[in-house]
């Protein structure tokens, strides 16, 4: 295939959380850029055909791109799935481990000995169950403890109609784990995001740790942080002209978030099916400002760390290279683009 190949359609999936991928979608700037080509650009998020929307977890669909939680992103590759990272976005979230305000646990070395939930969902990949052990591995580390030795962990199976898609609200609810925590079932719950946030204000619980808070960016990544924008590979390959004008438009979002404030904690309240209010205690008021795309070598260690994490943890079959899963040039080859004619 060359430059001259016909594409008739690109396509691209994000997450209902806060990427530059969906604010630009959101602000028509994909669509813009391709129309004149007469590509459409198509979206996971509006198709009904099942075996499509299965490429939101393990992206074999041609002419696609993706960014939202890493969890998948990382599975799809151990899988064996050709495609590249050729962006970051970190944003870090309110992570929390939370218990009932009567439990005596305030500290997570409280936790030693307690139960603690784990989500369980029957999809493609558990990304979900996957963040809430991650935070709940990092909070008890925290205090000098271990999840395999000092305390209990509980399987919730999650109901169906609770799971939702890689783009549903229903499940951000977290109806299943406050049930579990308010029966007694368990002893604490793992929470994120503008939804989780909102839930545990509502719910009234004690906050226990929020990994958010934790020093070490290592420790800080999860399924949220970084979010990989990944590329099929073939099209990477064969028309890296239009990876690079779809990188591009993804790339404007950073100066315009840093002056539309208010759209941008708009937009993403609408994205996570929250509010302003939520958006900005679960993300920080300075949200408008961390909607930038780059391959910071700091984040892409945290995303092999946290690859690492998946594979002790036996979420992925096979391990791999994150260094070389990341393609740097359609990146570097756009700021220097823009940075030879700013000067």
């Amino acid at each position: 295939m060359s430059e001259n190949t016909k594409i008739e359609n690109l396509w691209y999936t994000r997450c209902p959380v806060p990427t530059p991928l969906g604010l630009a979608a959101r602000e028509g700037w994909i669509e813009k850029e391709f129309a004149p080509d007469n590509i459409g650009i198509k979206t996971l998020q509006d198709t009904q055909d099942p075996e499509l929307r299965e490429s939101h977890y393990d992206h074999r669909l041609p002419h696609s791109f993706r960014q939202g939680g890493n969890v998948p992103a990382i599975w799809a590759r151990a899988n064996g799935t050709d495609t590249r990272v050729i962006g970051l976005n970190w944003v870090d979230e309110a992570q929390l481990v939370v218990t009932l305000p009567n439990s005596g646990i305030s500290r997570p070395e409280d936790l030693k000995g307690k139960k603690i939930a784990l989500p369980l969902n029957d999809i493609s990949i558990d990304h979900q169950r996957a963040s809430a052990l991650r935070g709940i591995v990092v909070t008890l580390e925290s205090a000098g403890l271990s999840a395999k030795h000092d305390v209990e962990l509980v399987d919730l199976p999650v109901p169906v109609s609770e799971i939702g898609s890689g783009w549903s609200s229903q499940r951000v609810a977290y109806e299943t784990e406050f049930t579990a925590l308010k029966n007694g079932t368990v002893d604490a719950i793992y929470v994120k995001g503008a939804r989780g946030v909102e839930e545990a204000y509502k719910h009234g619980v004690t906050i226990v740790y929020d990994v958010r808070n934790h020093p070490d960016p290592i420790a800080r990544s999860n399924n949220s942080a970084p979010r990989p924008i990944t590329v099929d590979g073939a099209l990477l390959r064969e028309r890296p002209d239009l990876v690079a004008r779809f990188l591009s438009r993804v790339l404007d979002v950073s100066d315009w978030a840093a002056s539309h404030e208010a759209e941008t904690v708009a937009y993403i309240a609408r994205e996570s099916h929250s509010q302003d209010e939520w958006v900005r205690k679960a993300y920080g008021n300075d949200i408008h400002l961390k909607q930038g795309t780059d391959l910071d070598q700091k984040s892409i260690a945290a995303l092999s760390a946290y690859k690492d994490f998946l594979l002790e943890w036996g979420f992925l079959k096979a391990d791999f290279d994150v260094y070389a899963w990341i393609d740097p040039n359609p990146l570097n080859d756009l700021l220097k683009a823009r940075n030879k004619k700013a000067a």
